[in-house]
């Protein structure tokens, strides 16, 4: 039993399954993060995008 607990603390698996945990939360908040700040502006374009052409019609040349 001794042995196992010596081993089982030696054993770096689960260490490395955590930082990785981390660095992944980090990534999507980041993303997260980043939507929300351009959202705003995305939606504006967007719109001032649907006034440029809704007047517009598109036809056959001559």
């Amino acid at each position: 039993m001794i042995k196992f607990f010596k081993n089982f603390k030696k054993d770096e698996d689960g260490a490395v399954t955590v930082d990785w945990v981390v660095l992944t939360a980090a990534v999507v908040g980041l993303g997260v993060a980043g939507v929300g700040t351009v959202k705003g502006g995305i939606d504006s374009l967007a719109s001032g995008i649907k006034t440029g052409v809704s007047g517009t019609t598109v036809g056959q040349g001559s």
